[in-house]
């Protein structure tokens, strides 16, 4: 986002202008706005060339290499998760083993 001042000179004084035509230095998009509020009428984007079809195909490529490698991070993810629940289920079947030899009760039951 441009956060610097804008400059705007109006041919004729800006008194006699009803609308300015300022072009954005961030991103070079045309705003048409009104003088006498400073509301922006219009907003128009710079249009952009377009690009080649070898171009394209190899954003293609790229996007579909990186959707590939996103997938495959997922899918180590979920297999080292299912690997560390496996583990905590032991380890809470051994613990539950060693605290059941004793009468279990109803807490409810105590009052």
């Amino acid at each position: 986002m441009y956060t610097g001042i804008l400059k705007i000179e109006v041919a004729g004084g800006a008194e006699m202008a009803e609308r300015w035509t300022v072009i954005c230095p961030c991103c070079e998009a045309t705003l048409i706005i009104d003088a006498q509020t400073g509301a922006i009428i219009s907003h128009e984007e710079k249009s952009k060339p377009l690009a080649s079809l070898e171009e394209m195909a190899r954003e293609l490529e790229k996007q579909k290499q990186k959707r590939e490698q996103i997938f495959q991070q997922e899918l180590s993810s979920l297999r080292e998760r299912e690997r560390v629940l496996e583990e905590k289920f032991r380890e809470a079947l051994k613990k539950a083993e060693k605290q059941g030899e004793g009468p279990s009760f109803n807490p409810l039951d105590l009052d």
